[in-house]
């Protein structure tokens, strides 16, 4: 068995269905000793369908927090992650279902001091890949190798992530990036740039049905909140004064070529303020480079 103890953190809204259906699945890994599962956490936030009737009453050994309202991803993972008691956390979407033995591969990576945090692997899904380029952060996908590899971020839907320095962190940004996207990205980010590492790990299996409650979302809502939330990530991450250039020229270029873009662009404006204090943080706790973090993913 692990030395490390592991606490799996769920958010939902509005997943009585998929609770339902994949929960056992979680349930039956956490019956495997060897995965070191001491708890599950399920934080709703905010739910008006019957998810949490349903965990009460079929799944009891669940521990339930509940958000007397809606308060977006971040902040419902924030909220688990803070009550854990494992050294690790785990991260699962309502979505995702894992394999019998899917924590066991992940545990030697932990004995690095530096590992933040390890991705599962989503079968059909490889390492994350992260560039800058026309001004922007651009992520891409590497391919499913059979031996761990870094990654650029480790999704917040089926990743492994070490509790102290999440805290250290202070957590998913809830404050700039509510309600959803980018908060997995910004985390991992910042961890690189202190000096952390992120990984992938091939054997850590896991299916992800891609039935989640963004989905549920208008396509256009979600769209102008993703980039929205692509520049207030880079407005708050990247110190290079030559990114900072190309970003401008970049911001520019969109704003001309596809005028709809200047909606996305007050978006973002009305949480600078937010962005740039956050910032400031950022520098002063830096200690690795903006091209050093990217040159690692080319």
């Amino acid at each position: 068995m692990s030395k490390f103890s592991v606490s799996v953190v769920i958010p939902n809204l509005n997943g009585e269905k998929l609770l339902e259906k994949n929960l056992p699945f979680l349930l039956k890994a956490k019956d495997n000793p060897k995965n070191n599962i001491i708890e599950i956490i399920i934080v709703d936030d905010g739910s008006w369908d019957g998810s949490v009737k349903l965990i009460t009453k079929n799944f009891p050994q669940v521990k339930l927090i509940k958000h007397k309202v809606n308060r977006g991803f971040s902040a419902g993972v924030n909220t688990g992650t803070r009550m854990a008691k494992g050294d690790l956390v785990l991260l699962i979407n309502t979505d995702v279902i894992p394999s019998i033995n899917f924590l066991e591969p992940v545990f030697k990576h932990f004995e690095d001091k530096r590992v933040f945090a390890v991705s599962l692997h989503e079968k059909g899904y490889g390492w994350a890949r992260g560039s800058f380029g026309e001004g922007y952060i651009q992520l891409g996908m590497g391919e499913e190798t059979k031996t761990s590899h870094r990654s650029f971020y480790v999704s917040g839907g089926s990743g492994v992530f070490r509790r102290s320095i999440w805290m250290e962190l202070g957590g998913m940004d809830e404050k700039l990036l509510s309600p959803f996207y980018w908060e997995d990205i910004d985390i991992c980010y910042r961890a690189e740039k202190r000096g952390y590492i992120n990984l992938w790990e091939p054997e850590g299996k896991v299916e992800h049905h891609h039935e989640s409650t963004i989905s549920k979302f208008p396509k256009s809502y979600v769209q102008r909140v993703k980039e929205r939330n692509q520049l207030l990530v880079i407005w708050k991450n990247i110190h290079s004064p030559k990114l900072i250039r190309n970003h401008i020229v970049g911001i520019l270029k969109r704003a001309i070529t596809h005028p709809g873009y200047f909606r996305i662009i007050f978006m973002a404006l009305s949480r600078f303020g937010i962005a740039m204090n956050h910032r400031k943080k950022e520098i002063k706790l830096s200690k690795v480079s903006d091209e050093a973090v990217f040159m690692q993913y080319k």
